[in-house]
């Protein structure tokens, strides 16, 4: 089984604006940066080699980041314990707080690419239940169910 997580977030401000320049420059290094990782295996991507063209939420200024992983140690190396976490203590410079949940892990069968349909199920999921073994965060994460 491999780990796959949603997270998103609503912008403050349009992507192409002075506000969110930083944000925009450190797209490319911080995808490099996970493709790199070890336990990486697959992320959301569009035409410009990331997921900001991505608009499955009717509020457009929320963007999507989906990737999957080998586990979930590998994904917590990843998040908290490389640059990436350099990136993530800015957050608030560019994303607005969110009401309902924001992030979303789950097991998948290794060869499956979620779909964003699946993941917004995650999110809901999440909200509506609280953290399950559908759904979990960081904070209460479930084992990886044994592959049938």
């Amino acid at each position: 089984m491999h780990l796959a997580q949603i997270n998103i977030g609503r912008l403050i401000a349009p992507l192409d604006t002075p506000a969110l320049a930083d944000f925009v420059a450190g797209l490319d290094p911080i995808n490099a940066l996970a493709e790199g990782s070890p336990g990486f295996v697959w992320r959301l991507k569009d035409e410009t080699n990331n997921a900001t063209g991505y608009h499955p939420f009717a509020d457009d200024q929320i963007i999507v980041n989906m990737s999957v992983w080998e586990s979930l140690d590998a994904l917590r190396a990843f998040a908290f314990q490389s640059d990436h976490m350099d990136y993530l203590k800015r957050r608030r410079e560019w994303f607005a707080k969110f009401a309902t949940a924001y992030m979303a892990l789950w097991w998948i069968p290794e060869g499956h690419v979620p779909t964003i349909a699946e993941a917004k199920e995650r999110l809901q999921s999440l909200d509506e239940h609280g953290d399950t073994p559908f759904a979990f965060t960081f904070r209460k994460p479930f084992p990886s169910p044994t592959a049938a």
